[in-house]
């Protein structure tokens, strides 16, 4: 029985997994709203806000799952990357929970995680596969050929895909978080209205990193806008979210579809909060269809910050015995080991 704790960024979140990956609970409070105010997450009121919510969200996951803490066998928590204070609230934590009862500890990295949220039960996904991960902070594409690691075969070479839409959402005047209110406003316009730039830089060649750039849509919507003027921006904002959200989309999957030809796999999964967005998700399922791949797009609950995925990473991991881990600490920066570096 695994007992996990995330604290990356505005997420105060807590679950038990067991071995096999069975989900006995994923319990997850968010300060969304208590953000919103600010346009987005202010580190030192998150980190404040860990430290209230962590035992409260703990006791949760344990209750919901029906485990007392003496059945707990194992303690994850993320280690990195994301806001170092928000993260020590939860590594702190977790070195409580595991040495009081001299319990081995497992160090996660946050985007291990969301590499291989998707092996987790009910259906889970069977290595190799090619896995699409884009959130508010990383956005990459790898390959896993074993869920305790995985190898980068491009990424994001300015903004993540996810701070595309949040700043995009800022200039649209749409408020944050910025994803979920693009995705519904742009139901309501049509993604042809506006032509977008799609930056896939170095191209697809064999041996090419397949990596992709964000801050050209974002710089290209802030012209649009300020050619259109106030009012007609207005008008036409349904318009300019659907163009901006397909722009971004398109990138992403023209690099999912050049991974999956040059690595030869027939399996994806999605990760990250963007793999909430619909249209990604559309994209994603057509590209099953076309191309008979099959598709792990997890449950919404799993593409965001949570804990659940942390402990699908640290069933594949050794853990640290008690006492070596009471000198861990915390990271702001991505963890590259050998086995997850880029290609």
């Amino acid at each position: 029985m695994i007992l996990a704790l995330e604290t990356s960024c505005d997420d105060t979140c807590a679950a038990v997994v067991t071995a096999a990956g069975e989900v006995r609970s994923n319990v997850v409070a968010s300060q969304g709203l208590l953000h919103e105010r600010y346009g987005g997450v202010v580190p030192e009121i998150a980190s404040r806000r860990h430290l209230e919510l962590v035992d409260a969200v703990t006791s949760d996951a344990l209750e919901r799952a029906d485990v007392r803490l003496e059945e707990v066998e194992r303690v994850a928590v993320t280690r990195g990357p994301g806001l170092i204070g928000a993260l020590l609230v939860g590594v702190s934590s977790a070195k409580a929970l595991a040495a009081a009862r001299g319990l081995p500890l497992v160090p996660v990295d946050h985007l291990h995680g969301h590499a291989v949220a998707s092996t987790l039960e009910p259906d889970p996904i069977e290595p190799p596969y090619i896995c699409l991960v884009a959130s508010g902070g990383h956005s990459f594409i790898a390959r896993v050929d074993e869920p305790s690691s995985y190898r980068v075969l491009g990424q994001t070479l300015d903004d993540a895909a996810g701070e595309a839409f949040d700043k995009g959402a800022r200039l649209l005047d749409l408020g944050y978080p910025g994803g979920p209110a693009i995705d519904r406003l742009a139901h309501e316009g049509d993604p042809s209205a506006f032509d977008f730039p799609r930056s896939l830089p170095g191209g697809g060649d064999a041996g090419a990193r397949l990596d992709f750039s964000f801050s050209g849509v974002k710089t290209s919507l802030l012209y649009r806008i300020r050619e259109l003027g106030p009012e007609e921006a207005e008008r036409r904002r349904p318009h300019l979210a659907a163009s901006y959200q397909r722009a971004i989309v398109d990138a992403l999957a023209a690099r999912t579809e050049q991974a999956l030809d040059r690595e030869g796999l027939d399996r994806l999964a999605l990760g990250g909060g963007v793999a909430a967005n619909s249209e990604l998700r559309r994209r994603a399922e057509e590209l099953s269809a076309t191309r008979g791949v099959a598709l792990w797009a997890p449950e919404l609950a799993l593409c965001t910050d949570n804990a659940a995925m942390i402990a699908a990473a640290a069933r594949f991991l050794e853990p640290l015995p008690y006492p070596e881990y009471l000198g861990l600490d915390a990271s702001a920066r991505p963890a590259v080991p050998a086995t997850t570096a880029a290609a």
